[in-house]
């Protein structure tokens, strides 16, 4: 008789299929799910593997439509970004994946949520407040913290990387040996090709550990010309080559392509995680948040861009970093991004040459425009009297007067700080 019935997210890897025989072998019945969020992946053979192994089916739901416009989308709007570095990449994806994952466990009348997080990592936080909010009912197997299961393979998961090669992936091997479990991973390559040596900050990666950009010094010598065309703050068409590509998902593609080709988007960073501290590799599009940032200067009123900034950006970010995407927060926060968007339009022309991307050309207005070439000129008095100046900067002046004539009072001027 079943113990219940298991929604797994699964990818096909080492970890999630040696979860899957755990659960089947613990006596679950498994039904396996994978989002498609724009990875290349065999898709295929991902669903024959599950089913090999004995899910009891292998969903695939494409999600790259809803994972643009609901989530990317409004990291552009806001120009999101953790720690002033890290442009969110994985966790933004996965608010939409463990929706998804969540429906899928409905439809199948699933008693539980499942997957092979690691017991150190954020993502952990993420899928599982995500799951919380949305169906509280469903409970969640979390193998990587369950004492017997770390107990038999020494608690090495992805994230978890053994130096150089370990017990603990020598215990999944063998499990996976012993359950005919087809695998790719060996002791030759100890990391995932999202990560790298992820403990050793002084470990220079190797060239062939980048997947998502050509080297920069092997990047073309001529550079790549294109402008990005913005509607209420969002990308809605891309022009190369005089080629015209518009759509959510294809406009996303070609500027990860644009950055892929002229090596635009690598960092290495360690990041201040919710629960550790990691070195971590990321290759994420930084195209589209640069242009957004070029554009908003000529169509954004410079007080409501203070007050985003201060308080919305910032917010917004650690929330969905911190796996808080379904919190009456973010929902508060996205109606301020959206009011501070809404004029938001125009076209940046933008140049990618050899891991950077600048907006060397004009930026051609066609809404919604603050800026004055007139108004911002100094040849110009149009509308301004350079008298109006004077009473400006003796008001501002006032207090600072007052300031200085208390330190002189107290033997400290500011002529000696």
């Amino acid at each position: 008789m079943s113990k219940g019935r298991v929604c797994l997210a699964y990818s096909g890897g080492l970890d999630t299929s040696t979860i899957l025989k755990w659960l089947i072998n613990e006596g679950y019945t498994v039904v396996c799910f994978l989002a498609d969020v724009g990875q290349e992946e065999d898709w295929a053979a991902v669903e024959k593997k599950a089913l090999s192994l004995g899910a009891e089916r292998m969903i695939i739901d494409n999600l790259q439509e809803e994972f643009v416009e609901k989530v990317i989308h409004r990291a552009i709007q806001c120009n999101a970004i953790y720690e002033d570095r890290y442009l969110l990449g994985t966790s933004l994806a996965r608010p939409i994946i463990a929706k998804a994952q969540v429906k899928a466990a409905i439809e199948n009348n699933c008693d539980f949520v499942s997957h092979g997080c690691t017991g150190k990592g954020n993502d952990q936080v993420r899928f599982e407040l995500a799951f919380a909010a949305l169906r509280p009912s469903l409970k969640v197997i979390a193998p990587w913290r369950l004492p017997e299961f770390c107990a038999k393979f020494q608690s090495v998961s992805r994230h978890q990387i053994p130096k150089p090669w370990t017990q603990g992936r020598a215990d999944l091997l063998r499990y996976a040996a012993e359950n005919n479990i087809p695998v790719s991973s060996t002791p030759k390559e100890p990391w995932s090709k999202d990560a790298g040596i992820l403990e050793d900050p002084d470990h220079t990666p190797p060239k062939e550990l980048w997947t998502r950009t050509v080297d920069p010094l092997d990047a073309p010598n001529e550079p790549t010309d294109f402008s990005i065309h913005f509607e209420a703050g969002i990308p809605v068409k891309v022009i190369l080559a005089g080629q015209e590509t518009t759509g959510s998902v294809a406009v996303f593609k070609l500027l990860n392509k644009i950055g892929h080709d002229n090596g635009v988007g690598r960092i290495d960073i360690v990041e201040n995680r919710f629960s550790q501290h990691y070195l971590e590799l990321k290759y994420k599009d930084t195209i589209a948040r640069l242009a957004h940032l070029d554009l908003e200067g000529l169509v954004l009123d410079g007080r409501v861009r203070e007050l985003r900034d201060q308080f919305v950006t910032h917010s917004w970010s650690r929330l969905l970093y911190n796996g808080l995407y379904f919190s009456p927060e973010r929902e508060f926060l996205d109606n301020s991004i959206v009011f501070s968007s809404k004029n938001t339009t125009g076209v940046v022309r933008l140049r990618a040459y050899k891991g950077n991307v600048s907006n060397d050309h004009d930026q051609a207005i066609t809404a919604s425009n603050l800026y004055s070439e007139e108004a911002a000129s100094m040849d110009s008095l149009e509308g301004f009297s350079p008298q109006d100046t004077t009473g400006f900067i003796a008001i501002q002046a006032i207090r600072l007067k007052k300031y200085g004539e208390q330190r002189d009072k107290e033997g400290n001027p500011l002529t000696q700080s």
